[in-house]
């Protein structure tokens, strides 16, 4: 299923999209959290459409290991404010949260995809997206942000991810949501350690449950610097070769913070499927 109803857009996965991160967050963990500041924000945001990014992924609340939530309400204040400003724009506006009650107000602002790392677990998160068109992604995530990288353990990480996607899509569906809608996030780093992430990515396409695309976002990520060595700020290239492997492996979607870097890397990619 290359195509990917998404809001007001229709994305065709059978060449590979670009998902722009745009943290609005106070403690990112890639250093880039842009606090409340909505103007600094959508900068940010044009840059990364300039620089080639087929779609934008806001979030208000940082999900690294060992965060902590944040209030509903400045949550969802900086989401809404982002949103009203760059309606506009025609271009996919994606909304990284994982409670209802900021699915439903950023949908009535006009989000076109809700992208939830607990993979529409909360109490009323189905609820709140099974009406509309608005594109959802569902994220793979053993534990919880705050304590999910102590120990993660699997007995077949590949597997037992697959059949996570198999239980939440059947509960989607029985909801209402068309398959049309859905795309699948093994959540590299959310309760994984380095061996489970790379036997993941290794193994990516053995995800795409039911022919549904798949999603990958390992940028700047702790994984890269296990086998790097190298601290956040220093994973550009391995970052770029992340988002290369996922997209060779299976991955429709890539989301990144390097756009432009990813752009030309697909772009060479993409000449060796198509030489003339």
């Amino acid at each position: 299923m290359s195509m990917l109803h998404c809001g007001r857009f229709r994305l065709d996965l059978a060449e590979p999209k670009i998902m722009a991160i745009i943290n609005l967050t106070d403690d990112s963990f890639s250093g880039d959290g842009l606090r409340a500041d909505t103007r600094a924000a959508l900068v940010r945001a044009e840059q990364a459409l300039e620089e080639g990014a087929d779609v934008l992924d806001i979030g208000a609340e940082s999900s690294r290991p060992g965060s902590d939530p944040v209030p509903e309400a400045q949550e969802r204040e900086r989401i809404v404010a982002f949103l009203q400003a760059a309606q506009a724009w025609r271009v996919p506006l994606s909304v990284d949260t994982l409670k209802p009650a900021v699915m439903c107000a950023a949908l009535d602002a006009g989000a076109d995809m809700i992208n939830d790392i607990n993979g529409f677990r909360a109490p009323g998160a189905v609820e709140a997206v099974a009406g509309g068109e608005a594109g959802l992604c569902l994220m793979h995530m053993q534990g919880e942000p705050r304590t999910m990288q102590q120990d993660p353990r699997y007995e077949d990480v590949v597997g037992e991810v697959a059949g996570f996607f198999a239980e939440r899509v059947a509960v989607l569906v029985a909801a209402g949501v068309g398959r049309e809608r859905l795309v699948l996030d093994p959540g590299f780093g959310f309760g994984k350690n380095t061996s489970h992430n790379y036997t993941l990515l290794r193994d990516l396409g053995r995800l795409a449950v039911g022919g549904l695309p798949l999603l990958a976002g390992l940028s700047r990520k702790s994984m890269l610097g296990a086998v790097t060595g190298r601290p956040v700020e220093d994973r550009f290239a391995a970052s770029v070769a992340g988002a290369l492997i996922a997209v060779q492996n299976g991955a429709g979607i890539v989301r990144v913070h390097d756009v432009a870097a990813t752009r030309d890397a697909l772009r060479v990619w993409k000449a060796t499927q198509n030489p003339c």
